[in-house]
């Protein structure tokens, strides 16, 4: 796996680091080719990656409400939208949403 800073990305009046990851083709995920968006306070707030078994159409996953599980912070909320041709997610297209809640670690 080889990662690489890019340009950052503004977001409202935040500017989000992106650090683009490129995954061998022996790992299992969306697409060789990823994107993750950490703002000022370190934490990941969206991941974008090409929907590749369905055809390769770009998705953004907004990740927000981080919890505490045993010191590890980690987002509760995950939206993932379709992604639009000026590279931000198109709001009225949501394609997953994932809800995490009572988290621990063992």
């Amino acid at each position: 796996m080889q990662v690489e800073e890019v340009d950052p990305w503004h977001e409202g009046a935040e500017t989000w680091r992106v650090l683009r990851a490129y995954f061998p083709g022996s790992v299992e995920t969306h697409s060789l080719v990823q994107n993750f968006y950490f703002g000022d306070d370190l934490m990941l707030h969206r991941h974008d990656y090409n929907v590749n078994i369905a055809g390769g159409f770009g998705g953004a996953q907004l990740t927000s409400n981080y919890v505490q599980a045993n010191d590890i912070s980690l987002p509760s909320k995950r939206r993932a939208y379709t992604r639009g041709p000026d590279n931000r997610p198109i709001l009225a297209m949501l394609m997953v949403t994932i809800d995490i809640s009572n988290v621990s670690f063992t």
